[in-house]
Order: structure tokens, then sequence, then C-alpha cells
């Protein structure tokens, strides 16, 4: 199976003007497998899907990806559409990720969507974009969305367009089982990944359905000196079962090439890295990108 390495920006960036621009041609030009657009309504982050596209545009072998793109609180037939677009004049080189969004009030009111509604609203969406993706017309009644011989048009490239999910809590990976082409955790330990895995396997077989082998993956936040006591609080919090915070972020470069081993032994292959301290502008973030290139990218295979 081919091990993969791709770049993510996190909802933390800065990344919002020109310096994205040289971290999308340094991506491409190092021979990065992709590029991860994370969304914050209230933060610095580009849009995912503008800067998607501003990024295919500059590109003809990088591939890119959300992670993750709020899909609650949007409209499923004009997004499905506009992905579609995006799969055709990138040829094929979108990776779509969807999640519920954060559990935050804010961001919560910006999209519209109650908390205790999110799950319901999720399934519903997903399915009417598969729709429309895949049927020459879509006829769908649910609680949420009704439509009756709708017809939704380009097509994406490939058929299915496949979809990657997140999560690790019992019911997300009960909907990557029935739901997804893909998993993308954060914030988990190989540890994790052995267990839950099966768990996906049986609930995807049970709906008669296979996630193939090479599409469990996994975003690994890094960094180079101490965490923020900020973040490590949260991720404390986040993680109360893991003692070393180590585990969640390794530090330097050493320990991050040694997470990604023990995650290709339980059987991961497709990796996101992520700063979680951002580098200092686009100066940093280019020295970054080719001291990564160095150490990380002799792993893809």
């Amino acid at each position: 199976m081919k091990v993969r390495i791709g770049y993510g920006l996190g909802t933390g960036t800065h990344l919002n003007d020109g310096g994205f621009a040289d971290v999308v041609d340094a991506l491409e030009r190092l021979r990065f497998d992709s590029l991860w657009l994370s969304e914050r309504i209230g933060g610095d982050a580009p849009d995912p899907l503008v800067a998607m596209s501003f990024a295919a545009g500059r590109t003809t072998r990088l591939k890119f990806g959300m992670s993750v793109m709020v899909l609650p609180g949007r409209n499923p037939v004009v997004l499905a559409k506009e992905l579609a677009t995006l799969v055709r004049l990138s040829n094929g080189r979108l990776l779509p990720a969807f999640g519920l969004g954060v559990a935050n009030p804010h961001e919560q009111q910006a999209f519209g969507v109650e908390r205790k509604d999110r799950a319901k609203i999720f399934d519903e969406a997903l399915a009417v974009m598969r729709s429309c993706w895949a049927d020459e017309t879509t006829t769908f009644h649910g609680e949420r969305f009704h439509y009756d011989a709708l017809r939704v048009l380009p097509k994406p490239k490939q058929n299915p367009l496949e979809v990657w999910l997140g999560g690790i809590a019992p019911s997300e990976l009960k909907r990557v089982g029935r739901m997804a082409d893909g998993w993308l955790p954060s914030f988990v330990t190989p540890a994790d990944v052995a267990i839950a895995r099966p768990v996906i396997e049986q609930v995807a077989a049970e709906h008669d359905r296979a996630i193939p082998a090479d599409h469990f993956g996994v975003l690994i936040p890094y960094t180079h000196g101490p965490l923020p006591e900020a973040l490590v609080a949260g991720l404390a919090a986040r993680r109360p079962d893991i003692e070393d915070i180590a585990e969640l972020v390794p530090q330097g470069w050493d320990a991050l090439l040694a997470t990604i081993d023990r995650f290709v032994d339980v059987g991961t292959t497709k990796f996101v890295v992520l700063p979680i301290v951002e580098p200092g502008g686009p100066e940093g973030w280019m020295a970054e990108l080719d001291a990564a290139a160095q150490i990380l990218l002799p792993r893809q295979t």
C-alpha cells in the first residue's frame, strides 16, 4: 500500500494572503501529496472551498482536501455542484472530508444549526450529495431535505467520489462504517487506531460496504518545542485518558517520524501533518516545508 504525506494548515493559520500562494507552490514543488484546509468562521484560516479552488488553479499534481468542512448548515445540492465542478476543473484532485462542526456557540450560530440536530442533518445532507454526484436525478425525502427528480450537473470524474470522515467516538466510528470511503481522525494514537479500525470495518460489512485498505489515514499535529499551556490544557480535557501529551503531539522530527512508523505498523497509510504552532509567516513556512521534505518524504512509497 502506498504511504502518502500531506500538510495541513489548521484552524489557527494566518495564511490568507500572498503567503498562501507561496505555501501552495512549495508543496507542489517539493512533491508533497496533498494540502488540507480547515474551517473556522471566527478565525483567520481561509475558507476551504475558496482556498482549494485557488490551489487547484496554481498546481497540476497536488491534491487538496478539507480537514474538515462543516456540512450541517450548508445547502447540500449547491455544495455538491460546487465540489463536482472543482473535481472536474482539477482533474480529480479533490479529497472531500466533512464533519459536524466544532461544539462552539459562535460557530454553531454562524451555521444556524443546533448542536442536537447536527448528526441527523449531516447524515441527510451527505446522502443528498452522494445522490447528486452519482444519480441521473435525485429524489430524496427526509426530515430536513426534500427533492423530486432534481438534476445536478456536472458529475464528478470519479464514481463514486470518495468521502473521508474523521472522529474517534463510538457514534463517529459507526458513521464512518456506514457512510465513508476513508477515515481521517486527529489527536489519536496508534493504539486508538488499532482498536477503532475493526469497529469501522465491522459496521461497514453490516451495511454491505467495504472501506479500501489504503483509505485509513490520520492527521498528526506536531511541534518543535514545548506546547503552549492553553493547548496542553485543551488536549488534557479532550483526551483525559492520555497521560503523556507527546503521544498526541510528537515533539521534533525524530518523534514525528517514529509516530508515523507506528501508525504504519497498524495499517495507516495516509498522513496529514500539521505544525501545531504555526511557523513565522511565509518565510517560516518555506523553511519548515524545505526541512520536512528532506525528513518526511523518504517515508512515501
